[in-house]
């Protein structure tokens, strides 16, 4: 599969399954200018040495069918086609997939999760996931990253006609792990597609997702939250392309960010093409800056190409923590750290009850708890 070069929209105008057509960046191409580089590993320029391993360990719904498939299997690559070099290289380099099959019809009992665990931070390891849900059919997924790894991996969501997928992706990572990810979320008629990300561990994460639609009525729903350390460089980039009539989308991302040189990234791209008329969408993010020295950088970016729309927005705030919130607590005896972590729950906790999972969601307030009190 060649270079397939789309006129429209020019951060998104290269694919190509094929490694060669992507230069190695440098960091000063807009999809790059914020990643630093130099912490990839090498998962970027092809020197990562492919020594690493991350298990997958699936924890199925009695009703999803899993299977461990090779390079050759025809349901791998349907759904997308990489969009920057570290995805060809994790497309080039993987040798067994796990593809999820949710039957026609079929509702799940519970969640499927998989948990993925590096098992070194050596060298790099490379993955692929695809998850079908066919037509009318409803699933819940958990993607459970943790332990040490340099990691770099596609993950399809084929959603069929009338088909519900939820998906929440944990990064629970140890410190010095690396992770570069691509998400690629496609919608059939009237399919429905809700997806959680959750950021907290690991040295450097960007992650990739991205929706597509086939055919009109489709419905994404997009939220993430996410807690940037000392030195964490925590990074999100969203695309959502509305290339059918009457689709709609949501984006919420959330984060917090406390120490120095905590970085968080998030960019929010979404285009609305000529024939995506009544399309309904809007895209939101917000930062809380809890200390000096961290930094977050948002950039929402919206293209309309057709004037027949339902509705279209974007809006993007990053702010310290505000006074008068703390000062109107402690005037009713809350201390300081108290009132600080109150502001902080309330403001990233109307996300996470979202998550409807409830001992990932548990887990993950226990999380965001054990990062306010440190």
């Amino acid at each position: 599969m060649g270079l397939n070069e789309k006129p429209v929209s020019t951060l998104h105008e290269k694919s190509s399954f094929d490694l060669a057509d992507f230069d190695v960046p440098t960091g000063r191409e807009e999809a790059w200018r914020f990643t630093p580089l130099s912490r990839l590993k090498g998962l970027h320029n092809g020197k990562a040495e492919p020594a690493g391993h991350v298990r997958v360990d699936v924890d199925a719904a009695p009703e999803v069918t899993v299977e461990t498939v090779g390079r050759d299997d025809a349901r791998l690559g349907t759904s997308f086609v990489p969009s920057d070099r570290v995805s060809a290289q994790a497309w080039n380099s993987f040798e067994k997939a796990t593809v999820i099959t949710v039957p026609r019809e079929a509702v799940t009992s519970r969640p499927t999760v998989l948990t993925l665990t590096g098992e070194q931070a050596g060298g790099a390891a490379y993955g692929h996931i695809v998850v079908k849900v066919e037509p009318l059919a409803e699933a819940v997924l958990v993607l459970d990253h943790k332990g040490s790894a340099v990691y770099a991996d596609n993950i399809e969501f084929v959603v069929g006609e009338g088909a519900s997928l939820k998906v929440v992706s944990l990064q629970d990572w140890d410190d010095d792990a690396v992770h570069v990810s691509a998400h690629h979320a496609q919608l059939a008629k009237d399919a429905v597609f809700r997806s959680f990300v959750v950021t907290l561990g690991g040295d450097l994460v960007r992650l990739s997702p991205s929706v597509s639609y086939t055919a009109p009525g489709g419905d994404a729903d997009m939220t993430g939250v996410y807690f940037v350390d000392a030195g964490q460089h925590l990074e999100h980039r969203l695309l959502v392309d509305h290339s059918q009539p009457n689709c709609k989308s949501n984006v919420d991302y959330r984060g917090a960010l406390q120490g120095q040189d905590a970085h968080a990234v998030w960019i929010g791209d979404v285009i609305i093409r000529v024939e995506a008329e009544g399309t309904d969408t809007y895209e939101l993010n917000r930062n809380l800056i809890l200390t000096d020295g961290a930094r977050a950088d948002s950039v929402p970016n919206l293209e309309i190409l057709t004037g027949e729309v339902a509705g279209a927005g974007h809006a993007s705030a990053s702010g310290r923590l505000d006074d008068e919130h703390i000062f109107y607590l402690q005037a009713r005896g809350i201390p300081h750290d108290e009132a600080r972590r109150l502001v902080v729950r309330g403001f990233l906790g109307q996300l996470v009850e979202k998550i409807e999972v409830a001992e990932i969601r548990e887990r993950v307030l226990n999380a965001l708890e054990a990062e306010l009190s440190r």
